[in-house]
């Protein structure tokens, strides 16, 4: 299998490195921002050319470009791998799912946090029905501000923002784990504040199913600090996985008769494989055992959604139903 990536920026050089723990050939790279990182590549000067010679085309671009390249890829026939967000906007998303399901080609798009082991196990554990019923899940993510002033990131026509750039993430892990999104409330603290130098956000997802997702994000902190943390309440117990814990997953279940169980501690270290790795690996294994995705085109284009309900939302001070975005 021959793999191409279009943009060799930040994403592109860890997508290399994620081919290249697989039997894929990755045979050469169209990018504008060629990264030192990666000049062992052959560079291609046209897109198209880089797209005909290949099987998989990776798309590693800003936001804003995934539409354009998922549509040549699809047209030439060529599975797309791509990084989130889907689209900018639902009528690109909702496009590139169509042309690449009527081209019969994968489109398999890196929601990263599905593959986290600690994210991943606390989903297994919810499945299994280890803490009952989801009720509520509380989301944290938030880092420094990326890139220089003047990068695409701060470019809101271009990337969306930090809420949809970086809370896309748990927009998604949330929807799965807890299922289909109805409506979504946002507050930004730059709406009271512009001058602030940074994003902070809070997003509050109500389910189908009437569970709560509270979600946090923020480009608000100092280099080089980034902060995660996840905790899922049910029914029947509550999973917690805390900003800066060296343990990677722990379980606490209501008292029962039988008291003499522990607490649980998923034996899975964050550090065993990188995620982007596992989910390269998972996409090699998805187009050559056509086993099924872990995120599909469709969850994709619901996160992008939910990422555009709340940008809406943050904007007018009002809760917007899913059903009501064109």
């Amino acid at each position: 299998m021959k793999v191409g990536i279009i943009g060799m920026g930040f994403m592109g050089v860890t997508h290399l490195a994620g081919w290249r723990k697989t039997p894929a050939e990755v045979v050469g790279c169209y990018s504008q921002q060629y990264r030192e990182e990666g000049t062992d590549l052959k560079q291609f000067d046209n897109v198209d050319d880089l797209i005909r010679a290949v099987d998989v085309v990776d798309i590693c671009t800003p936001t804003h470009l995934h539409y354009e390249y998922v549509l040549k890829a699809a047209a030439a026939g060529k599975h797309v791998v791509c990084e989130k967000p889907l689209g900018r906007t639902l009528a690109q998303g909702t496009e590139m799912v169509r042309v690449c399901r009527e081209a019969g080609v994968q489109l398999l798009v890196a929601h990263v946090v599905r593959f986290f082991p600690e994210y991943a196990a606390a989903k297994a554990a919810v499945e299994r029905g280890e803490i009952g019923d989801v009720a509520v899940v509380r989301l944290t993510r938030a880092s420094f501000k990326p890139g220089a002033p003047d990068s695409w990131f701060h470019n809101h026509a271009q990337s969306g923002g930090m809420v949809m750039d970086l809370m896309i993430h748990d927009f998604d892990y949330a929807r799965w784990v807890a299922g289909d999104v109805v409506s979504v409330f946002a507050k930004r603290a730059v709406k009271q504040f512009p001058e602030m130098d940074g994003d902070y956000s809070v997003v509050i997802l109500r389910h189908k199913n009437n569970a709560i997702s509270n979600i946090e994000g923020g480009w608000a902190y100092p280099k080089p600090m980034f902060r995660t943390a996840l905790e899922i309440a049910g029914s029947e117990g509550l999973i917690e996985h805390p900003a800066g814990s060296s343990v990677p997953l722990g379980i606490y279940m209501k008292a029962t008769d039988n008291t003499d169980q522990p607490d649980i501690a998923v034996p899975l270290s964050p550090l065993a494989e990188d995620p982007y790795v596992t989910e390269i690996k998972h996409f090699y294994q998805v187009l050559t055992e056509g086993i099924a995705p872990r995120v599909s085109a469709e969850d994709a284009l619901e996160a992008l959604k939910i990422s555009l309900a709340a940008i809406q939302s943050a904007e007018t001070g009002k809760r917007v139903l899913l059903e009501d975005l064109s």
